[in-house]
């Protein structure tokens, strides 16, 4: 009888055991699922108030008003609705007069 009982309350103890690391692995889960996408707002959030950021999409703009001036009359249409919706990313403080008034210019 009483090796019956050891197997038993080894079993019930592993199965224990295993029940503890489930519960823990799905509270990490819950945890995780609620909390990252507000670190990941924050991250995004921060990224986009950078200099560095600000900086690489006014170039961008500028690169693509450049591309705008040079191309053809059928690419323009297509180059300005880019252009439009990648301003959006862009505040406006960040951007250059001469940029802003040739974003506000450009054909619907």
């Amino acid at each position: 009888m009483r090796p019956l009982l050891a197997i038993l309350g080894t079993v019930v103890g592993v199965a224990a055991v295993g029940a503890l690391g489930w519960g823990v692995t799905y509270h990490e889960l819950i945890f995780q699922s609620f909390f990252n996408p507000k670190f990941e707002d924050v991250r995004r959030n921060t990224f986009e108030r950078s200099k560095s950021f600000r900086t690489g999409a006014v170039q961008e703009l500028q690169n693509m008003q450049f591309e705008y001036i040079k191309a053809s009359a059928e690419h323009k249409k297509a180059l300005a609705d880019i252009i439009r919706h990648r301003a959006t990313e862009v505040p406006e403080d960040a951007m250059p007069t001469d940029l802003q008034s040739f974003i506000s210019n450009l054909p619907n």
